[in-house]
Formats: structure tokens, sequence, C-alpha cells
């Protein structure tokens, strides 16, 4: 069984709102939930320029676009 703990921190009502549309939730709790799981699964927060990995991606896409 996972362990839980309760986290807590602030943000502004402009975040929250920008957060909850972005994820689709509505409610606050459920949004931050969506967001968490996002940056743990997502690939380019384990990179240390993740910009660098992603205008990488889109070139290598880009090229083979022009080939096709």
């Amino acid at each position: 069984m996972a362990k839980i703990m309760h986290a807590q921190t602030v943000l502004t009502i402009e975040d929250i709102e920008a957060l909850k549309q972005k994820t689709g939730e509505s409610s606050t709790k459920d949004a931050l939930a969506k967001a968490v799981a996002h940056y743990l699964d997502c690939e380019y927060t384990q990179v240390e320029d993740m910009w660098a990995k992603r205008l990488e991606r889109v070139v290598k896409r880009k090229r083979k676009e022009e080939v096709d």
C-alpha cells in the first residue's frame, strides 16, 4: 500500500485557474494531482536541457516530413 502525505503550498488564484483549465479538471485537488502525475511521468523532466531535447525532436520530425 502506498504511503500518503498531505502537502500544502501557496499559489496565486490565476495559476490555480490556469492549471484547472489546462488539466481539464474542475477541482484544485484533481488539477494538482494530474499535474504532479504528468510531471513525474513526462520524459522531458528527466533531461537536463529539456528545450534542447524537444527542439531536437521537432527538427527530426521536420526532416522526416521533408523526405516523405
